[in-house]
This record gives C-alpha cells, structure tokens and sequence, in this order.
C-alpha cells in the first residue's frame, strides 16, 4: 500500500503515452490503407498520401511529451523518485495526464478517418490536396489542447 501513489502517478503517465501511440497507429494505419488504395490507381500520389498518413502520428508523440513530463516532474530521470507518494498525489498526476491519454486517442483516430478521406478525395481531385490537409489538421487542435491541459495540471502539482 505504501506504494500506491507513485504507482498510480507512473500508470498516469503509461496511459498517456501508451493510449496517445496506440491512436496514432489506429489513425496511421487508417490512413494508409486509404493510401494504398490511392496509390494502386496511380503511384505518382505517392507524396500527398504519405503527409495525410503522417498527420495521425503526432498524437503519439504529443503521448510521449507527457509521459516524459510527468516522469520529469516526479524525479525519474534525476533518480530521486518519491516512493512515497501520497495516495492524492498519485492521483492528482494520474488525473494530469488523463486528457492527454483520452484526447491523443481519439484524436488520432479521428484524424486517422479524415485523413484517409483526404486521400479519397485527392484520389479523383490532386489539386484538392491542401484543402484535405487543412481539414486533417482542424483535428490536430484538438490534440494540442490535450496536451497543454496536462502540461498545465502538471505544472500546477
């Protein structure tokens, strides 16, 4: 029991990068079967497919910024971890890092559709391809937001 807080603070910080990864594989993989598609009519949209597919990504890396802030702010990498973390604490961090956990999930999954109807679109229209970015992007605000929410509540502790 005495290690529950610092327990719960580090599965904070897994989920934050773990579900934020496993979004942006469900949004890149989307997209890039959506790709493929494109590309087995006409290989030459080779370069407008790959930035759609790439878009879904950041969210795993957005995971990452938050993993590793949490770790940072809880002495990990200094080697002066607090084993004994208050069962608040370890909650409060846990709490920190859900939006970024919830929000790089969905988020790239969302992204991951949309981006995969970019390249259905720049399919039958090429010239259409920033308008497709732009919307793929909108939900890249999204992620953003999840990531300043837990930098904040993290920063706060």
């Amino acid at each position: 029991m005495e290690y529950i807080g610092i327990a719960l603070a580090f599965i904070g910080a897994a989920l934050a990068v773990g579900l934020s990864c496993a979004g942006s594989a469900i949004g890149v993989g989307t997209a890039g079967q959506a790709a493929a598609s494109v590309l087995a009519e006409d290989p030459n949209k080779f370069s407008a497919c790959l930035i759609l597919q790439l878009l879904p990504g950041t969210q795993g890396l957005y995971g990452l910024v938050a993993w590793f802030f949490a770790l940072l702010k809880l002495g990990f990498f200094a080697g002066n971890i607090d084993f004994n973390l208050s069962l608040q604490m370890g909650l409060m961090y846990f709490a920190a890092c859900l939006p970024m956990a919830l929000g790089g999930l969905l988020s790239a999954i969302a992204q991951g559709r949309c981006a995969a109807d970019g390249a259905r679109l720049i399919a039958k229209r090429p010239e259409e391809l920033s308008k497709a970015i732009i919307m793929a992007i909108m939900v890249e605000f999204y992620a953003i937001l999840s990531l300043l929410a837990t930098f904040l509540m993290i920063n706060g502790l």
